[in-house]
């Protein structure tokens, strides 16, 4: 399953700073429908692209957003050239 969407950088102001993406409602609710039960805190493996940038992580389910978010590392923002409040287009891929 590969999705491709824009999404606003926002960050988690918590203990430790993150930086994430919020994936839409209809694509997070496709996604957790698809997907196995994950222990912990039911996290999905991804491959992810942004520009010319990919890497591997986990999106993460959000109660309060009601949708999963995903993680920008800082070494992803710098090479994209992208920053807390930008759009990116996000392309994921689910791991099977």
């Amino acid at each position: 399953m590969t999705y491709t969407f824009a999404a606003r950088l926002w960050e988690y102001e918590g203990e430790a700073p993150w930086v994430f993406v919020t994936l839409p409602r209809e694509e997070s609710d496709e996604i957790a429908d698809s997907v196995e039960w994950r222990p912990g805190f039911g996290a999905v493996k991804v491959t992810v692209r942004i520009g010319d940038t990919e890497w591997s992580t986990s999106l993460f389910p959000s109660k309060e957003l009601g949708a999963y978010v995903l993680p920008i590392k800082r070494a992803v923002r710098e090479r994209e050239r992208i920053d807390i409040g930008d759009e990116a287009v996000v392309t994921i891929t689910v791991a099977g």
